[in-house]
């Protein structure tokens, strides 16, 4: 007597873990960041701001001085080098932070929910490409500045450029903080003057000493001050300036914190 053989269970293959696995360090990749920084550099109007604006300042505002020393006998040149390589250095980082607010109004960052790119991934993504095109406007500067005449010592040029970039991580932060606070269409309406504002107020534009006295201290208070004296001091021979460093800190600890917190209650919103 023979029996019907059973017909064979099929038993459905489990997806594999690996395949649901979320992507390395959230999504955060050099190609990534390849792909934003390229897009940045395609923007005329920003590379203009970045690289040209500062540059042209240094040519108007600093060939004239050149001659003139400061008090331990570098050229004033160097200042003016450095106090516009930290503006170029700031308008940099501030615009690429900033840029969330048009891609928040156009639903890219909500679309980007859809993908495996963690949110902390995208912010890191921005603020690496900030820092990218802060570094060179620092180096921009510098180079016309060398290549106009400014001649100091070897650490003044290192100490003083990776102050000037370094320190612009506070204006990335101020970037970020912007960008999910204000609209797309007021940013960088509002930005341009402000940062411009700033500046005069923290003394890139001109020694604090030559402001009244109540303007010299409101300019203590402000995020420009820090950096602006830090990067500075290497040439000034002014020492570690601690209240230009606790400047410094304070307003990078209010933009990060700040920015973190709108960023929470942006990606909470369906």
């Amino acid at each position: 007597m023979t029996s019907a053989a059973s017909p064979a269970t099929t038993v459905p293959t489990p997806t594999s873990r690996a395949d649901r696995r979320p992507p390395a360090l959230g999504g955060f990749s050099a190609a990534v960041l390849g792909i934003e920084i390229r897009r940045v550099l395609r923007n005329r109007r920003t590379l203009i701001f970045i690289l040209v604006m500062p540059a042209v300042f240094f040519l108007l505002f600093g060939l004239p001085s050149r001659g003139d020393r400061l008090d331990n006998g570098l050229p004033v040149t160097g200042w003016i080098m450095i106090s516009l390589a930290v503006y170029a250095a700031m308008v940099a980082t501030t615009s690429a932070g900033a840029a969330v607010a048009t891609e928040r109004a156009l639903g890219w960052s909500r679309q980007l929910r859809l993908t495996p790119l963690r949110p902390a991934a995208y912010v890191g993504t921005k603020v690496v490409t900030a820092m990218v095109l802060g570094l060179l406007g620092v180096v921009v500067e510098f180079a016309v500045g060398a290549a106009s005449g400014v001649r100091l010592p070897a650490y003044i040029w290192v100490t003083s450029g990776l102050v000037a970039w370094l320190g612009s991580l506070v204006f990335a932060a101020l970037g970020l903080f912007v960008g999910y606070l204000a609209p797309a269409e007021n940013v960088m309406q509002f930005m341009g003057p402000a940062l411009a504002i700033l500046a005069m107020l923290g003394g890139l534009f001109l020694p604090l000493e030559l402001l009244p006295h109540v303007m010299q201290q409101i300019a203590k208070f402000t995020p420009v001050y820090g950096v602006g004296q830090l990067a500075r001091a290497p040439l000034t021979g002014n020492g570690m300036d601690w209240a230009a460093l606790g400047n410094l800190a304070g307003w990078t600890a209010f933009f990060t914190l700040g920015a973190a917190r709108l960023f929470r209650r942006d990606t909470t919103r369906v």
